[in-house]
């Protein structure tokens, strides 16, 4: 049985006078973040295609949404991590608390830069 080019576009459609148009469902809300937010700006901008994909597929909030959940696990623990590497304690922040403070940026800092590259510009 020969298939119709209806049946193999997928989803489902309304006719509306001689044309067909898809039935597209709004998607519930979901906390995307600013890693998300991130990742969404990087596709628009530089990967348009991938972009397009997704916002057509309805699969761009899911994408960021889980971007933005594994940028946030990674960027929580390995900063915990390289605090504790470099000996960076409550103790030190309550000793001097500007070199506490110099310290703990530049381990964010290194850190973003570690969740750009392996998870927003890829």
């Amino acid at each position: 049985m020969e298939r119709t080019i209806f049946e193999q576009m997928g989803g489902t459609y309304h006719k509306h006078g001689e044309f067909l148009f898809p039935n597209l469902a709004v998607n519930t809300f979901l906390y995307v973040g600013i890693w998300g937010e991130r990742r969404r700006q990087y596709l628009r901008e530089h990967q348009k295609a991938i972009y397009t994909g997704l916002l057509l597929s309805g699969k761009l909030n899911n994408h960021i949404a889980e971007i933005n959940r594994q940028a946030e696990g990674i960027f929580f623990q390995l900063v915990k991590q390289l605090a504790e590497q470099e000996g960076i304690t409550e103790q030190f922040k309550a000793q001097n608390q500007i070199e506490w403070i110099r310290k703990m940026n530049n381990i964010r800092n290194w850190v973003e830069e570690i969740i750009y590259n392996e998870l927003i510009y890829v």
